[in-house]
């Protein structure tokens, strides 16, 4: 459910503003937002460490801690993780320009600039020339020395005479070449020292990684430091009286008042209902057993709006049967559910606590499916009691469960309007997804569309109330006029939606099919460590694969088409309550 809000309102004494603050933060109910919006930016250096802290905190989420932490103060750790980071990025930088600089100076080999100088010194004349190759033999002087092939048959060839002995002669076509600015060994030497540079600063980068659990307890004193200024300096304020405004959910509302006296505060307290246009934060409270769903959302960072719908339960329920017939192995699920399952602390540590558990349920309805399905690891060990490998059954399956699942959508959506006669209109809709259903079915599997069966009298049945009932008012020839414009638009979203769902079928076929791919590929390689080798591989990109097709075609179903038709638009922003929780240096 979404959590109902009152809008509060609390005026005490300007000399209590910091007692006001520290009380509200210790209870933790008000979404405060600012009277002054101009003034609601945090203090500037605050808001400076707070930033160095997280952007260093990013640095350090993928390094692994080596050795004892380092005695440093957690603002210096950050700063120093950062002069790492610009220092790597230069140093990769730089990098690539030297590789640029060999590949550009690569005709010159090995040459040494300094020591052309100490020849040119001790009066040899020495000079480059491109040359075509038939034509080197032609070249007179005291040396003569073929460099490199050059392409097009030329040749780049070293040219050296003492000063008055034998004089230079060069054929016609000779073109003298330029000594390059820096020579090969040079870079290589610059390189070098840059690479070695980069390995120090990785290894110390390793050792201030042990330092992250006190950055996240720095980034949480910074944060509440942060919101407390800002709260501070937004508020409604003179030299008699401090005043606050934001949000507390209904049912802890009452109690705000009482919390507050018990903490010797002369406060006023009012509170007031939402009005229409106004948009509360979003406190959304699923029931326990559907909360690991809230991971999802979490990583997508979507919040439903005030006046929208908790579809938490829906979500729970259709995404890990939808990722079942996606993955299409036991095997695969197994995995999904052991794997975290016996690595919790850590996964969850990487992913987050409800994603895990979220993960751990798609594994298990996965393992589920397998064992109805009779497949593991491309294998079918015993005769199956659903015919996954049937593509007919397999697309009246995805489409009977695309029905179902738009269907609930839409009467949901009547359940939220009535007694508002725009629930006649998602009635209809629900009944004309079914008749669309029928038409569906055949297009794609052949099967009758007549009215020996039940589809025309849906789709007419409910094209009737979807068109007018879709904007009612007194005025019958204007709801009849938007109703008609509406419905062609609507009436082939509610075919491309139905027809949607096929891609549980596509997608689960496809992966059983790769998985006995991979495993006939291992069976017709002799040698058993290279046949182990291709079937660790290829299952894992199928598990692989398969973790992307939750995301791409799983969560698209759930948030695409079964939420654009209950009208959801995730317009919301996240409850989040004032908290003071830890020692705080605050500014006056």
């Amino acid at each position: 459910m979404i959590v109902p809000m009152c809008k509060v309102y609390l005026v005490g004494r300007a000399s209590d503003r910091e007692r006001l603050l520290k009380a509200l933060g210790g209870l933790g109910a008000a979404h405060l937002v600012p009277v002054d919006p101009s003034r609601a930016a945090p203090d500037e250096k605050c808001a400076r460490r707070l930033g160095a802290v997280e952007r260093a905190l990013q640095v350090l989420s993928g390094v692994a801690p080596t050795g004892p932490a380092p005695d440093l103060a957690p603002a210096e750790a950050a700063n120093e993780v950062l002069a790492i980071q610009r220092r790597a990025a230069e140093g990769r930088n730089r990098l690539a320009t030297l590789h640029h600089q060999l590949e550009q100076i690569a005709v010159w080999d090995n040459l040494r600039l300094e020591h052309v100088r100490e020849l040119r010194e001790a009066g040899i004349d020495l000079r480059f020339y491109t040359v075509p190759a038939r034509l080197v033999s032609e070249i007179e002087a005291e040396c003569v020395e073929a460099m490199t092939e050059l392409p097009g048959r030329k040749m780049l060839v070293a040219v050296a005479s003492r000063a008055g002995k034998q004089e230079m002669k060069l054929p016609e076509d000779a073109v003298p070449e330029p000594l390059p600015i820096r020579d090969a060994p040079t870079i290589r030497v610059e390189a070098a020292e840059i690479d070695a540079a980069l390995h120090r600063d990785t290894e110390r980068l390793h050792e201030l990684a042990a330092l992250a659990p006190a950055l996240e307890t720095e980034r949480t004193r910074l944060a509440e430091q942060a919101e407390y200024s800002r709260a501070l300096h937004s508020a409604a304020a003179d030299e008699h009286l401090f005043g606050l405004q934001g949000w507390v959910p209904a049912e802890t509302a009452p109690t705000l008042a009482e919390s507050l006296a018990a903490e010797d505060l002369p406060v006023a307290v009012e509170l007031l209902e939402p009005d229409a246009d106004e948009q509360p934060p979003t406190l959304v409270r699923p029931p326990r057993w559907a909360r690991p769903i809230e991971g999802l959302f979490e990583m997508l960072g979507t919040t439903p709006g005030y006046g929208e719908f908790d579809v938490s339960v829906p979500f729970m329920i259709a995404l890990p049967i939808f990722t079942a017939m996606l993955i299409s192995d036991g095997g695969y699920g197994a995995l999904l559910l052991l794997v975290p399952l016996l690595a919790y602390r850590r996964v969850s540590k990487m992913i987050g606590a409800r994603f895990t558990q979220l993960l751990m349920i798609v594994g298990a309805v996965s393992l589920l499916w397998g064992c109805l399905t009779s497949a593991f690891f491309g294998f079918r060990p015993y005769e199956p009691l659903i015919p996954a490998h049937s593509r007919e059954f397999m697309m009246w399956l995805s489409f009977t469960m695309g029905a179902v699942h738009l269907s609930i959508a839409q009467l949901w959506q009547a359940v939220r309007y009535f007694p508002d006669l725009r629930f006649l209109n998602r009635i209809g809709w629900a009944a004309f997804i079914w008749g669309m259903y029928g038409v569906v079915k055949y297009f794609v599997l052949g099967d009758p569309l007549d009215w020996s069966v039940p589809w025309p009298y849906l789709l007419a049945g409910g094209a009737v109330p979807a068109i007018l009932f879709a904007t009612p008012s007194r005025n019958i020839a204007k709801t009849l006029g938007m109703g008609v414009a509406q419905f062609p638009l609507s009436m082939l979203s509610a075919f491309s939606d139905v027809m949607s769902y096929v891609r549980l079928m596509a997608v689960g076929l496809a992966s059983s099919v790769l998985a006995e791919s991979f495993n006939e590929m291992a069976w017709s390689i002799e040698f058993w460590p290279v046949a182990g080798a291709v079937l660790v591989f290829g299952h894992g990109l199928n598990v692989g694969l398969a973790l992307i097709a939750m995301f791409a075609h799983g969560v698209r179903l759930n948030m695409l088409e079964f939420c654009s038709n209950m009208g959801m638009q995730w317009t919301g922003y996240a409850y989040r309550p004032f908290t003071q929780n830890v020692i705080q240096e605050h500014s006056p």
